[in-house]
C-alpha cells in the first residue's frame, strides 16, 4: 500500500491536487451544512434504554403529554402586562400550561414578588422546534425569563456552535505562529493547517453520510475541529519533518517522497489505528454523547490518516527542496543542521543523562504522576443541566430563582409512573406518603391516575437536580414498597441511570481499548513487553490528567482565570471520553518514539543507543507536536461550558504530559532498565510476528544511507 501511495505521488502529483481541490469544494458543499442536520436533543447524555427513560415514556403514553414541563417562564408579580402577554403566547392547543398568580402558592415566590407559568407538551409535538419558537415569542415580552431543561439545554447548545467559532479564531493564527517556529519555514508551516482544514471537511462530510444511518450528537462538532487540526498537525509534523531528512540525505525527487512514505507514513497509518481504536471503544457506550465522540474520533483519525497520506507526499513531489522556502538564512541553516544532527543533539544528551540514572529516574518521573493522579481517588461525579451554564444566563438564572425563592418549585422534580388499577387509589395514596416521609423528599405531589394503570406521582427533591442527596433519594424511591410495579424518571434519575450504564460498559470498552493498542504496537514492534510498557504509561498519564482536573474543576481552583463556576464534580462522561481520546493519543506518540527506536536498533545501534537516537530524532517534533495539538483543543479552555472546558484543558494537559514526563523520562530511563528484554516475546508470537509483522523495509539500508549522508 505504501509502495503505491509513493508512486502515485510521485507520477501523478499534480492530477492528485487537482482531484484534492475538487473534493474539497465538494465536500465542504455538502459537508458544511452537517451542523444544522446533527441531532440536538435533550437526550444526547441520557441511557434511552434505561428505566428513567422508560418511566418518561410510560407516562407520556397514558397521558397524552410530556411527563415534565420543558419550559418554564418567570415574570413579576406586579407586571400585568407582562403576565398578560404571557398567557397570550402560551396559549396554543398543543402546550398544556400551570402557573402563575392565581394558581396557588406553589406559583409564587417566598416574598410574593414573582410568579412562574410551567408549560408542558403535547404527544406528538416536536420539542426542539417548539421550544426554539416559544423562546423567541417570550424574548419579546419585557421583563419575562424563560428556563426550564428545554431551553437550557438549547442554550448549552448555542454556546457549544459559538464556543467553536472563537476556538476556531483563536486556535488557527496561534497554529500557524508556532508552526512557523516549528518548521522554520512559512510553506512548510502552511501545510499542517491545509492538512487540517481538508480533513476537518471530509471528517464532516463522513459525519453527515453516517447521520443518515445513525442519530449523532451536535456536540461532536467540536471535537471534529479540534481533534480534525490536532491530528493532522502531528500528521503533518511528522511526514514534513521525515521529508526534510530524506531530502538532506537522498536529495530532491522520487526516492525521497519515497522514503518519507515508506518509514513515516507507515508511522502514521499505526498512529491512525491506535486513535480510531480509542473511538471504537466508545462505540460500545449507549449514550448518544459517546458514541457520537466515538464516530467522531474514528472518522477523523482515519480522514486526517488518508489526507496525510496522499496530499502530502504529492505536495512533496512538487515543492521539492521548495518546501523549505520563506525562511530566513538563519532558520534554513538551524533546519539543515537539525536533520544531520545525532549524537550532538539536545535530545540525545537528555537521553544519554536519563540512561545513567535509570531507576532513579524512573520513580522520579512515577512518583510525579501519581502524585498528580492521587486526588482523582476523591472524584464526584455530576451532570448537565442549567448549572453547567455561564453566570448571566436566562436558564441558569430561572433555575437558581426557583431553587431558592420557591417551595416545591424545582423544575426538574423526580418523575414516579406506578402501574396500578385505577381502584388502588388508597394504596397509591399511601405509597406516596411514605415517598413524602423519605429523606430528601421536600414534597409529593396528589398522586394522579392517568389512564392505561398508570399513576404519576411528582416528588420535589430537597436539594438541586444533582445534588448528592437527590441522586440517593432515587435510590431509596426504588427501594419502597409499592402497590404495582414502579419506575422512576426525571434529570435525577437520568444521572445516576447514565453513570450505572458507563460503569457496565467500562470492562467492554478498556479491553478493546487494550486489546487494539496491544495488537497494534506487537505488529509494529515484534514485543510482548512494549505493548505492556505502552499500556502502563498511558495509565499513568490518564490518572496524572484526571487528578489535576480534580483540582481545577471539582475543588473550584482558577475559576476567575478560566472564567467558570465549579459544579463540586466532574461532568461523568468525560472521564470516560478523555480515557479513551487521551489512550489513543498517548499511543500515537509512543508509535512514533518506538519506530525510530526499532529502525535504529534493526540497523545495528546497540539497546541504548538505538533508544538514545530515537528520541533525537524525534524528541523536537513530539514536543512541538504536543505544543500544537495543545493549542487545537486546548482552546476549548475558553468555552462558557464548563464540560466543554474540561475537555479542552483535560486533553491539552494529558499530550503535554506525555510529551515531557513520559517521553523524556519514563521511555528512556525504562527502556535501558530491560535492554535486550524490552523486545522479548514468546517463540510462537516471535514466529507469528514474523509472517504478519509490519516493518519499514530494511533498516540497515536506510541507516547506511544516512550514515553515508
Amino acid at each position: 500500500m505504501f509502495s503505491a501511495l509513493g508512486r502515485l505521488a510521485n507520477t501523478h502529483p499534480r492530477r492528485v491536487l487537482g482531484v484534492t481541490v475538487l473534493f474539497f469544494v465538494i465536500a465542504g458543499v455538502l459537508g458544511g451544512p452537517v451542523a444544522g442536520l446533527l441531532n440536538s436533543d435533550n437526550d444526547s447524555f441520557s441511557d434511552t434504554g434505561a428505566p428513567s427513560a422508560q418511566a418518561i415514556e410510560q407516562i407520556e403514553r397514558a397521558a397524552g403529554q410530556d411527563a415534565a414541563p420543558s419550559l418554564i417562564a418567570l415574570v413579576d408579580v406586579d407586571d400585568q402586562e407582562a403576565i398578560a402577554e404571557t398567557q397570550e403566547i402560551l396559549s396554543e392547543p398543543d402546550l398544556v400550561v400551570a402557573g402563575g398568580p392565581e394558581a396557588g402558592q406553589q406559583f409564587v415566590s417566598k416574598d410574593g414578588s414573582q410568579t412562574f407559568f410551567a408549560v408542558t407538551y403535547k404527544s406528538g409535538v416536536d420539542a426542539d422546534e417548539t421550544t426554539e419558537h416559544l423562546r423567541e415569542e417570550l424574548a419579546e415580552v419585557d421583563g419575562v425569563q424563560v428556563g426550564g431543561f428545554g431551553p437550557a439545554y438549547q442554550e448549552v447548545n448555542e454556546n457549544v456552535e459559538a464556543d467553536l467559532v472563537t476556538a476556531e479564531i483563536i486556535a488557527f493564527p496561534l497554529l500557524f505562529l508556532v508552526s512557523l517556529w516549528v518548521f522554520r519555514s512559512a510553506v512548510a508551516a502552511l501545510l499542517p493547517l491545509l492538512v487540517g482544514g481538508l480533513t476537518i471537511v471530509t471528517s464532516l462530510l463522513i459525519v453527515r453520510g453516517i447521520n443518515e444511518l445513525v442519530d449523532i450528537s451536535i456536540f461532536a462538532l467540536n471535537l471534529i475541529t479540534g481533534l480534525g487540526l490536532g491530528l493532522a498537525i502531528d500528521y503533518s509534523l511528522f511526514l514534513v519533518s521525515r521529508y526534510r531528512e530524506e531530502l538532506e540525505r537522498v536529495g530532491p525527487g522520487a526516492e525521497a517522497v519515497r522514503r518519507t512514505v515508506a518509514t513515516a507514513g507507515r508511522t502514521v497509518a499505526f498512529s491512525a489505528v491506535t486513535v480510531a481504536g480509542a473511538g471504537l471503544a466508545l462505540l460500545v457506550f449507549p449514550l448518544r454523547f459517546l458514541y457520537s465522540m466515538g464516530i467522531g474520533v474514528t472518522v477523523v483519525a482515519l480522514a486526517a490518516a488518508a489526507v496525510s497520506l496522499i496530499v502530502l507526499p504529492a505536495l512533496f513531489a512538487v515543492l521539492e527542496h521548495r518546501i523549505n522556502a520563506w525562511a530566513p538564512k538563519r532558520w534554513r541553516a538551524a533546519q539543515v543542521a537539525e536533520s544531520r544532527a545525532e549524537v550532538q543533539g539536545f535530545w540525545y544528551r537528555v537521553s544519554k543523562f536519563v540512561m545513567r540514572f535509570p531507576v532513579g529516574t524512573a520513580i522520579a518521573g512515577a512518583a510525579i504522576l501519581l502524585a498528580l493522579g492521587a486526588p482523582f481517588l476523591g472524584v464526584k461525579f455530576t451532570g448537565v443541566d442549567a448549572t453547567v451554564l455561564p453566570e448571566g444566563s436566562q436558564a441558569k438564572t430561572v433555575d437558581t430563582t426557583l431553587r431558592q425563592d420557591f417551595v416545591g418549585a424545582e423544575s426538574s422534580p423526580l418523575v414516579v409512573a406506578v402501574t396500578a388499577p385505577e381502584s388502588a387509589g388508597e394504596d397509591v395514596q399511601a405509597y406516596a406518603s411514605a415517598l413524602g416521609s423519605l429523606d430528601g423528599a421536600a414534597q409529593v405531589a396528589e398522586p394522579r391516575f392517568l389512564g392505561d394503570d398508570t399513576w404519576q406521582l411528582d416528588v420535589v427533591p430537597a436539594k438541586p437536580t444533582l445534588d448528592e442527596q437527590t441522586l440517593d433519594l432515587v435510590g431509596e424511591i426504588r427501594d419502597v414498597d409499592a402497590p404495582g410495579s414502579v419506575l422512576v424518571g426525571g434529570a435525577s434519575a437520568e444521572q445516576v441511570d447514565q453513570v450505572d450504564s458507563i460503569a457496565a460498559n467500562i470492562p467492554l470498552a478498556l479491553l478493546i481499548l487494550a486489546a487494539l493498542t496491544f495488537i497494534t504496537l506487537f505488529l509494529m514492534t515484534g514485543s510482548v513487553v512494549l505493548p505492556l510498557k505502552a499500556l502502563l504509561m498511558n495509565v499513568l498519564t490518564i490518572s496524572a490528567t484526571f487528578g489535576v482536573l480534580v483540582l481545577i474543576f471539582q475543588d473550584g481552583r482558577f475559576e476567575g482565570l478560566l472564567d467558570y463556576t465549579s459544579q463540586g464534580a466532574l461532568e461523568s462522561t468525560q472521564p470516560v471520553f478523555l480515557f479513551a481520546v487521551v489512550f489513543g493519543l498517548s499511543t500515537d506518540y509512543a508509535v512514533f518514539l518506538l519506530t525510530r527506536i526499532k529502525e535504529a536498533r534493526d540497523a545495528g545501534a546497540g539497546e541504548r543507543e538505538s533508544v538514545a537516537l530515537g528520541l533525537q530524532r524525534t524528541g523536537r517534533i513530539v514536543t512541538a507536536a504536543a505544543l500544537l495539538f495543545a493549542i487545537a483543543l486546548g482552546a476549548f479552555a475558553t468555552s462558557e461550558i464548563i464540560f466543554i472546558k474540561e475537555l479542552g484543558i483535560g486533553t491539552a494537559l494529558a499530550v503535554l504530559i506525555d510529551a515531557t514526563i513520559v517521553r523524556a523520562m519514563l521511555v528512556p530511563s525504562l527502556m535501558a532498565m530491560l535492554g535486550r528484554r524490552n523486545w522479548w516475546a514468546p517463540g510462537p508470537l516471535r514466529r507469528l510476528h514474523d509472517r504478519i509483522g509490519l516493518s519499514e523495509g530494511d533498516p540497515a539500508e536506510l541507516e547506511r544511507d544516512r550514515v553515508d549522508a
